[in-house]
């Protein structure tokens, strides 16, 4: 099956790891980011860059999003204006009500909506590794069997569009709280005059191992926060869980835990936009 020709708006962090993934397939990729410098960076992969939504979107089969949030998906989406029966691949963390705004704009511009937000971060967007979440009309799944094999490892078909938002909420919490229990053990560990790195050592081979608390936990002992999930973007999705919990009747408290320590963290960082999550750890060091 030949490949579709790709829209990519938003070459970001992960944006510009699934224009990698792409033209390593031989997809054909058109993009255009907010920061034209980052589009432009990645010309050297093949994808053409573009100065506007709607010249990237000219001829192309799908448009793929990979925004901050709902709000700059409505607004790109918008300003591009795809041809009527193009198929919109949303892959931005929305939340649920974020979600359901995506379906009415495709009904209003009669676009076919595959919601496909995803698990994973920097190193599995360049590698083409990413958990695809997706949801959408079953019709569409050859079609895009291309760009979602060049994309991620593994795609799972939820149902309709929206169920793909609402599963990404469970993985996010998942995460958030391996994390956050990392980050509390390498501190507690500190506190109690013992080295952090024992922690890590105790838990290896073990049932409770899993390679992410190596990843995050070492970065912790280290104190160096390179950004593969950036704090203030965690916290962002975090407010998102939030609000998927009280609409689904069940309580935040997890997760209003989780946030306080990320939103304490940033108020302690110069700049926590240049941060990981992990550095929520020093949420918990003495004074918060």
């Amino acid at each position: 099956m030949s490949a579709p020709v790709v829209a990519v708006l938003g070459t970001g962090t992960m944006g510009a790891g699934m224009v990698r993934s792409l033209r390593r397939a031989a997809v054909p990729v058109r993009m255009w980011n907010r920061d034209g410098s980052k589009a432009a960076a990645l010309t050297g992969t093949g994808a053409e860059p573009f100065g506007s939504p709607g010249e990237a979107v000219a001829g192309a089969d799908v448009v793929l999003t990979m925004v901050l949030d709902a709000d700059a998906a409505e607004d790109v989406i918008r300003r591009a204006a795809p041809a009527a029966g193009t198929v919109w691949l949303q892959t931005s963390t929305i939340g649920i009500e974020g979600a359901d705004r995506t379906v009415e704009l495709a009904r209003e511009l009669d676009l076919v909506l595959v919601d496909c937000p995803v698990l994973g971060t920097k190193e599995p967007a360049e590698k083409g590794e990413l958990v695809l979440l997706a949801s959408g009309p079953e019709e569409v799944r050859e079609r895009l069997a291309p760009v979602l094999d060049a994309l991620g490892s593994k795609t799972l078909w939820l149902g309709a569009a929206v169920a793909g938002s609402r599963m990404k909420m469970a993985g996010n919490a998942w995460l958030f709280m391996v994390t956050a229990g990392v980050a509390q053990s390498v501190a507690l560990a500190r506190g109690l005059g013992l080295d952090p790195a024992d922690f890590l050592r105790a838990i290896e081979g073990g049932p409770l191992d899993t390679p992410y608390a190596h990843l995050k936990g070492g970065l912790m002992i280290e104190g160096d926060y390179p950004v593969s999930f950036g704090l203030t973007g965690a916290a962002k999705d975090a407010r998102l869980i939030r609000s998927a919990l009280r609409a689904a009747g069940l309580s935040d408290r997890l997760t209003a835990a989780v946030l306080e320590t990320m939103d304490t963290a940033a108020d302690r960082l110069p700049d926590p936009h240049a941060v990981d999550l992990s550095a929520l750890v020093t949420g918990l060091e003495p004074g918060s």
